[in-house]
């Protein structure tokens, strides 16, 4: 697995409309995109449940452990990793960080949500991986 290339993490953790879509079952078909806050943290980009692990979209990112995001203009084929553990402070903090004035805050650095935190990062640099059209003109 390729890490984040420095720009790109950058891009995506700065913008607000990361859309996360899991492999369905058959590990092919792509899940509908699902609007999700996003937040980056070292090298790696983190995302939470805010229904926590009943969250549809965390279920099958658990099942199938990759599938794609879409954000700041560029789509993703990733990979997903359930995290737990002290790296969860840290997330809590980027959160506060990111969306310190948003209602929706507290939830999301809660107990449910927490235990919906997944580790996104990317399958391979070079696969499917591409710039919205108005990024190129």
């Amino acid at each position: 697995m390729t890490g984040w290339a420095k720009e790109e993490l950058g891009e995506i953790a700065e913008a607000d409309d990361l859309h996360i879509a899991p492999f369905r079952e058959d590990g092919a078909t792509y899940g509908t995109p699902t609007w999700i806050w996003s937040v980056a943290v070292g090298d790696a980009l983190y995302v939470r449940g805010y229904n926590g692990t009943k969250s549809r979209w965390y279920q099958a990112a658990l099942r199938q452990k990759a599938g794609r995001i879409i954000a700041a203009g560029m789509t993703k084929e990733v990979s997903f990793e359930p995290v737990e553990g002290p790296v969860n402070k840290s997330i809590d903090d980027a959160y506060r960080s990111k969306y310190g004035e948003s209602p929706y805050l507290k939830p999301m650095i809660g107990a449910q949500a927490r235990a919906a935190t997944v580790k996104i990062m990317p399958r391979d640099m070079a696969v499917h991986s591409q710039r919205s059209r108005s990024e190129e003109t």
